[in-house]
């Protein structure tokens, strides 16, 4: 197995249970090895999400922060904090993302990598009635190289699985910054 946390195809995001302030994540590999974790702070005005090498948290891979307090499209800036250099970024779709969950993914540059979107609107409007009984789909980019994430249901805890084919050009930063993204904000949703 790598030894590099986003050297891996497939992922399992899993919300931490009973944490009282805020939110931690585990990144599961396919043998349910934690391969990272992600924590969310409470009570900041501006979102700011670390994932570490372990729950340890020693050892700092990325930082996904807002760029502003409060923004109806949010724009999250990804750091490889190894070496401080920004990967990219996060933008929510502002009114897009009201009825059917839609992100943009962006390069360092901010130029357009790939775009997120909620598998079909029928389905998007039935889970905000149904209060996320149906599980969300996702799929990340276009074609043989897009990448899929899959909420599984579970009513005790949250789970977002990743699967990202060999094909894909997209970063696999960006890729697991923007599915802890989601788990966050889904998470704060349920």
């Amino acid at each position: 197995m790598p030894t590099d946390p986003f050297a891996h195809d497939r992922y399992t995001i899993r919300r931490k249970l009973l944490k009282l302030f805020g939110a931690g994540f585990y990144v599961l590999d396919v043998r349910g090895d934690v391969v990272a974790y992600s924590e969310q702070r409470a009570f900041r005005l501006k979102e700011d999400i670390r994932v570490f090498a372990g729950e340890a948290q020693s050892e700092p891979l990325l930082r996904i922060r807002a760029r502003q307090v409060i923004d109806f499209a949010a724009c999250y800036d990804v750091v490889d904090e190894r070496d401080g250099r920004v990967v990219g970024a996060a933008r929510r779709r502002g009114l897009s993302s009201i009825v059917r969950d839609s992100w943009e993914l962006l390069d360092a540059e901010g130029g357009l990598v790939a775009r997120l979107q909620e598998d079909s609107l029928g389905m998007a409007l039935l889970r905000r009635l149904l209060v996320n009984l149906v599980p969300q789909r996702f799929t990340l980019g276009e074609g043989p190289g897009a990448v899929q994430l899959t909420q599984r249901f579970n009513p005790f805890v949250y789970k977002l699985e990743v699967a990202i084919p060999s094909s894909s050009t997209i970063d696999r930063r960006l890729v697991l910054a923007l599915a802890i993204l989601i788990a966050a904000i889904e998470g704060r949703q349920d």
